[in-house]
């Protein structure tokens, strides 16, 4: 075991190494690209410790975690406003670059405040091998990461190492903003109007107010069940509901219509099936689907066009960058 190590004390409810971002190109193969779900959070951490973006890192359902660094490092954390972070039990910052000495202990602390992940960066980042070309841990697959599993206690994580850098913060006014009731951009399609859902449809997409059920989880987020009136009674050969199809691809982020009820694919979903796609929430919007707290919050979908989702992908972009993080201490 390398000096360099990470131990797992309390690994909380799912908490799993992801890599950003994730396994690119394999959709057509049955592969979703896994990674975090919230890439904002994910990248900032890295970038606070002087890691590559995508270097491997901790993903943490539920907040609540506990680990014991045993090397000197340095360490990030950031996610939701309002949970504690406890350095040997001693109240510290977000967001932020920490310096730790062997032996130190972290904990996140569940508020119940706005969000649902934090996310956990190693100076160098975890030492885990890439499987077809990533180290995210796909629970569906049983790859990547740690045996392709979540996290247990007692687990032992190899780091990298990496050279000490200034320590950086990222200014409030660059950071997510957190909430319980969420504005996600989304494009109409592929499956939109006309050819499948009216124009009092995509209305009623866009001006509900959706409660995220308590079944949601990396694989997809569902909302409350809702029946639309279609363009058509049945999809034929296709099967008994409007919102059946032959077998097609999914894209990352699509809005899924199984039957009466959305879903939200996320970073381990299905890569094809047989419903329709209304929908597809841009890179700039995922990571606050991968934020929402299953059987509490809700969401508005806000349509934007292509090249209004890429300026807004930019804009996330330009948040996070390194450039715009201050020196600390």
């Amino acid at each position: 075991m390398s000096a360099e190590t990470v131990e797992i004390i309390d690994p909380g409810l799912q908490t799993t190494v992801q890599a950003w971002p994730g396994r690119l190109g394999l959709r057509a193969f049955g592969h979703a690209a896994s990674g975090p779900m919230d890439h904002v959070s994910f990248r900032a951490a890295n970038a606070l410790v002087g890691n590559k973006p995508g270097a491997p890192g901790l993903e943490v359902p539920m907040i609540d975690l506990s680990i014991a660094l045993l090397h000197d490092t340095q360490v990030a954390v950031t996610g939701p406003d309002g949970v504690r972070l406890l350095h040997n039990d001693t109240e510290a910052p977000m967001w932020e670059t920490l310096d730790v000495r062997a032996g130190d202990v972290l904990t996140t602390v569940n508020t119940n405040g706005p969000g649902f992940r934090v996310y956990v960066a190693v100076a160098g980042g975890i030492d885990v091998p890439e499987v077809l070309g990533s180290a995210a841990t796909s629970l569906v697959s049983g790859i990547g990461g740690v045996e392709g599993r979540a996290l247990g206690r007692g687990d032992l994580l190899r780091c990298h190492g990496g050279p000490k850098v200034a320590r950086r913060r990222l200014p409030e006014s660059m950071r997510p903003r957190f909430t319980t009731d969420w504005e996600v951009e989304v494009i109409q399609g592929p499956h939109g109007q006309p050819d499948f859902l009216t124009a009092e449809d995509w209305e009623t997409l866009t001006g509900t107010t959706w409660r995220v059920d308590l079944n949601s989880d990396r694989i997809g987020t569902r909302l409350h069940p809702h029946r639309f009136t279609w363009t058509r009674s049945d999809a034929g050969v296709w099967g008994g509901h409007p919102s059946n199809l032959l077998d097609t691809s999914y894209p990352a982020g699509g809005v899924l219509a199984n039957g009466d009820v959305l879903t939200i694919l996320g970073a381990d979903s299905n890569t094809s099936g047989g419903f329709a796609v209304v929908a597809t929430v841009p890179r700039c919007g995922l990571w606050k689907v991968g934020q929402v707290r299953p059987g509490r919050d809700r969401l508005r979908f806000r349509e934007v066009t292509y090249d209004e989702a890429r300026a807004l992908n930019g804009r996330v972009d330009f948040s996070i960058d390194p450039a715009r993080m201050t020196g600390k201490g």
